[in-house]
């Protein structure tokens, strides 16, 4: 494989930096690999929330080298359940139940500290040898041959690929011109972490309340990370209670299962949206993660759908680098926005329409809902397609989400 010009990623969060250690791995040293982001002045990570890594990511994380790194603060999620109802309702039915494992003694997903897992990116990136630069990327300009990218602190590289991975409000993408397709939910996502008496198990648990889902996810010792959805306003409200009125209204929604409960850090609310960039390439410019498209936190995808984007990319760019192909031209860019496009789609149809079904107060939706999940319950097979899809393992996989080295 012939040296060739660099690879500049602009925004170092999973996507960014989990793309540069899989290209470096697969490039080897012949080809720079810059990783531009302010934030990473900021060491250590502070990020208070966790993240659902399904079992296909957890994958990528070991090819590329960090997992054992997080390995031992991963909390594995055992076995799930689900239950719809109303929030003062007596009793809280479970309509569906999934033990939590797609190969023997590989469960489907880990819950992990995104600080923990963002050091860890950080720490191999700079072992590897990536560049990291702690400025963002302030413009660029693509010809046919490359593309000359500039940071804020006023230098400038020559490149042959630019990657926009910094986030929903992508500067990259809206300097190429690339429109969104979405909606607004008006609907935020409250997200806070507690501790609790008892010792959960590995269970995750997803209340469906009219409002939206109530997610418990378990962490590491006697805590777990909630994801609370709320109308926008109402979630306004309840993260501006005193301590113990919020406490209060976050008893009503945990339950006493396991036992008494303390709120660990200050609540965020975050408003959830749907959007699909109308395409996720431009001239020498790839799109992965939220620059590329956002959607709801039902069925915690969203990160997932990121590395999904990370492994796709970085096949095609390592597969056309080694038949000596510019990994920059656009038919090896049209090769990963076909892969990633229509799963993507998919999938923000697919929790569309679970908050749709869910997330109101109609009594005749709630009993559709309600036999649908006490038949998925009933068939195991289906049961087991479902974990599979969730999981990062159905459809046209890239290597590194099978554990395949590129």
């Amino acid at each position: 494989m012939t040296a060739q010009r660099s690879i500049v990623i602009g925004g170092g969060a999973f996507a960014g930096l989990g793309l540069a250690l899989a290209l470096r791995q697969g490039l080897g040293a012949e080809v720079p690999v810059i990783v531009a982001d302010p934030a990473l002045a900021a060491r250590p990570s502070r990020d208070p929330r966790a993240t659902a890594i399904v079992a296909a990511c957890r994958r990528l994380f070991d090819v590329i080298g960090v997992w054992n790194e997080v390995a031992e603060n991963a909390q594995p999620i055992l076995d799930m359940v689900v239950t719809d109802s109303n929030l003062d309702d007596a009793t809280r039915p479970v309509f569906l139940t999934f033990t939590g494992e797609v190969d023997p003694g590989e469960p489907f997903a880990h819950m992990v500290e995104n600080r923990h897992l963002i050091d860890a990116l950080v720490k191999h990136a700079e072992a590897e040898g990536v560049e990291l630069r702690a400025t963002a990327v302030s413009s660029y300009d693509s010809r046919s041959d490359g593309i000359d990218v500039t940071f804020g602190d006023g230098s400038t590289v020559d490149a042959a690929l630019l990657v926009a991975a910094d986030g929903a409000r992508s500067k990259l993408r809206e300097r190429a011109g690339i429109a969104t397709h979405g909606w607004d939910y008006n609907q935020s996502g409250i997200v806070v972490t507690v501790a609790h008496e008892r010792d959960h198990h590995g269970r995750a648990e997803e209340h469906f309340l009219p409002a939206g889902p109530f997610a418990i996810l378990p962490l590491t010792g006697k805590r777990s990370s909630l994801v609370w959805t709320e109308t926008r306003g109402e979630a306004a409200r309840i993260i501006a209670l005193a301590a113990d009125d919020f406490l209060r209204e976050l008893e009503l929604r945990f339950g006493l299962q396991l036992g008494e409960i303390t709120v660990l850090d200050q609540p965020r609310a975050f408003p959830l949206s749907y959007f699909v960039a109308r395409s996720f390439i431009g001239e020498r410019l790839a799109l992965i993660g939220d620059a590329a498209h956002v959607i709801h936190p039902i069925a915690g995808q969203g990160l997932n759908m990121g590395l999904k984007d990370v492994a796709a990319l970085a096949e095609v760019i390592v597969d056309a680098a080694r038949l000596g192909v510019d990994f920059g031209e656009a038919s090896v860019l049209e090769r990963y926005q076909r892969w990633r496009r229509f799963d993507t789609m998919a999938m923000g149809l697919a929790t569309n329409s679970l908050n749709f079904l869910f997330s109101n107060r109609s009594t005749l939706l709630r009993s559709v809902r309600d036999i649908g999940l006490g038949i998925v319950d009933r068939l195991p097979p289906l049961k087991d397609v479902f974990i599979r899809q969730a999981a990062g393992l159905t459809g046209e996989v890239p290597r590194l989400l099978k554990g395949e080295v590129l």
